[in-house]
C-alpha cells in the first residue's frame, strides 16, 4: 500500500484517471491540479489550484505524457485555468521528492536540476514504451483508414524509425497485407527488418524511396520530411506523424504542397485512454514502492 504518501498530479489527459483510481486504491493521498472540470469523484483525492498545493508536503509529483512546455506550462484537458510549474515549487518540495514525466525538455530538466531532485521519464523505459505501442498501433491503423481512400493491403507504406515504436508499426502493417519499407541509420536494424521480412533503406535514401509512397509512418522526432522529401510524393500520399512534439514533418509545406499530414502524438490518449491509463500506473505504482521505502 501506499499509505501517508502525499501525491500531487498536476495535468493531464483521461490517461491519469486510470493513474488517479489506481493511487486513491493504494490509499496514496492524492491532490489533483487542473482537474476542476473533471466531474468523477475519488475517495482519497482532492482538487486544488497548483497555487495553494503544500510542496512542503508533497512526496512525488506527476506530471502528463507530455511533460511541460518550453516554458512550464502544463497541458491539462480537465480545466481552462493556466497551469505552470516553476523552479521554486520544486524547491519547496523535500528532498526526497520525485517528480514523475512522461517526457522531458530542457526546461523541465533545468528545473528539476536546480531544485536538486529526482526526475523519472517514465516513456523512457522499455517496458512503458513497449506496452504503449500496442495502442500507438491501433491508432495509427485507424487515422490510415480514415484518411485513406485505398485498403492498407498492398499500400506502399513507409515507417521512418525503428525504435520500440516503429518496430511495432512495421508489423502490424506487415500483417494487414502492406507493402513496408523501414527507414533507419543503424546497421542493426537493418538486419532486424530483413529478418522480419520487410525492406529495409537508409535515412539518406528517403528522397529516393517517396515517390511512390501511399503511407509514410514518422516515429523519428526530429527533422526528417522536409520540403526537399515532401517534394518528391505523390499528392495522395497520407502522412502521419506519431513522433513527440512537433514532430519530425514540415506541415507548412505539406499544406502547402496539398498532402494530407497529420501530427498524431499521444495517440494511446485519444484512442485508448483506459489501457494507456493503467499502462502508466502499474509502472508509477512500483516507482511510488521503492519511493517509499527509501
Amino acid at each position: 500500500m501506499l499509505t501517508d504518501l502525499h501525491i500531487t498530479i498536476v495535468g493531464g489527459d483521461a490517461r491519469q484517471i486510470e493513474v488517479i483510481r489506481k493511487l486513491t486504491e493504494m490509499d496514496a493521498t492524492v491532490t489533483l491540479v487542473g482537474f476542476e472540470h473533471l466531474d468523477q469523484g475519488f475517495t482519497g483525492a482532492v482538487k486544488r489550484k497548483i497555487t495553494e498545493i503544500n510542496f512542503a508536503k508533497t512526496d512525488a509529483i506527476v506530471l502528463p505524457v507530455s511533460g511541460t512546455s518550453d516554458t512550464g506550462e502544463v497541458e491539462t484537458t480537465f480545466s481552462k485555468e493556466p497551469i505552470t510549474l516553476r523552479e521554486e515549487m520544486l524547491m519547496n518540495t523535500p528532498e526526497h521528492c520525485v517528480i514523475y514525466s512522461g517526457i522531458s525538455n530542457t526546461y523541465l530538466d533545468t528545473c528539476v536540476k536546480k531544485a536538486n531532485r529526482k526526475l523519472v521519464n517514465l516513456f523512457e523505459r522499455d517496458d512503458v514504451a513497449i506496452y504503449n505501442s500496442i495502442p500507438t498501433v491501433e491508432g495509427t491503423i485507424m487515422m490510415v483508414i480514415q484518411n485513406t481512400d485505398t485498403t492498407i493491403h498492398s499500400s506502399n507504406t513507409i515507417v521512418l524509425g525503428f525504435g520500440r515504436t516503429g518496430m511495432s508499426v512495421s508489423r502490424a502493417f506487415a500483417a494487414l497485407g502492406a507493402k513496408v519499407r523501414v527507414g533507419t541509420v543503424s546497421s542493426e536494424d537493418m538486419a532486424r527488418i530483413t529478418e522480419m521480412g520487410l525492406t529495409p533503406f537508409h535515412l539518406k535514401e528517403l528522397n529516393n524511396v517517396v515517390s511512390d509512397a501511399d503511407v509514410i509512418i514518422n516515429t523519428i522526432p526530429a527533422p526528417i520530411l522536409k520540403a526537399n522529401v515532401i517534394s518528391k510524393m505523390p499528392l495522395n500520399t497520407f502522412i502521419i506523424d506519431i513522433a513527440s512534439k512537433p514532430g519530425g514533418t514540415d506541415f507548412r509545406f505539406a499544406k502547402k504542397r496539398g498532402i494530407n499530414a497529420l501530427l498524431a502524438p499521444g495517440l494511446p490518449g485519444i484512442v485508448a485512454p483506459k489501457t494507456a491509463g493503467k499502462i502508466i500506473a502499474n509502472v508509477l505504482i512500483q516507482q511510488l514502492y521503492d519511493l517509499k521505502s527509501v
